[in-house]
């Protein structure tokens, strides 16, 4: 279970760890929230997605969504949260936006295309929930029983991703 703040890295640590475990990965943003052309699945629907991906038998599951945390801590045997500083994430969600301009993300829903008249609107999402975000990231992770590791940037997640090969 992969956790951090929006453009922390989630999505590609994900890929990486589910490459390196040979598991299957899941995109909170591709597989719950969003439904082609940026249509926010229901509160319901998104419940119900969460459970069917936990059900599976092994994942890799990244994305914040702190209302379905304990849905997932369940059947997780690994808690891992990228504390990344919001001014690193600012600028990977700008070079992201710019890299996937017009097109749509590998971790999105199709017809999810990047726009960058959306980026401002991200951006001030990104700063406006960094700090609530963060403490429920952090109490969540004080309260996880079972293996945990803080990657608080790249070094240490380089470091990490080390240990899985």
């Amino acid at each position: 279970m992969i956790i951090g703040g929006a453009g922390s890295g989630k999505s590609t640590l994900a890929q990486q760890v589910g490459a390196a475990l040979n598991l299957p990965v899941y995109h909170m943003d591709r597989e719950v929230f969003w439904l082609p052309g940026w249509v926010e699945r229901s509160k319901d629907g998104q419940l119900l997605e969460v459970e069917r991906i936990v059900a599976q038998e092994a994942w890799v599951f990244e994305g914040n969504n702190s209302s379905t945390f304990h849905l997932r801590r369940v059947r997780a045997d690994m808690l891992i949260w990228l504390d990344v500083p919001v001014w690193q994430r600012i600028i990977r969600v700008v070079r992201g936006g710019l890299r996937y301009r017009g097109r749509t993300r590998p971790d999105m829903a199709e017809g999810c295309t990047e726009r960058l008249r959306m980026l401002p609107g991200f951006l001030w999402f990104i700063v406006s929930t960094a700090r609530d975000g963060r403490r429920k990231q952090l109490d969540f992770f004080n309260r996880f029983e079972l293996c945990k590791v803080r990657l608080p940037g790249r070094r240490a997640t380089n470091s990490f991703l080390e240990t899985l090969t």
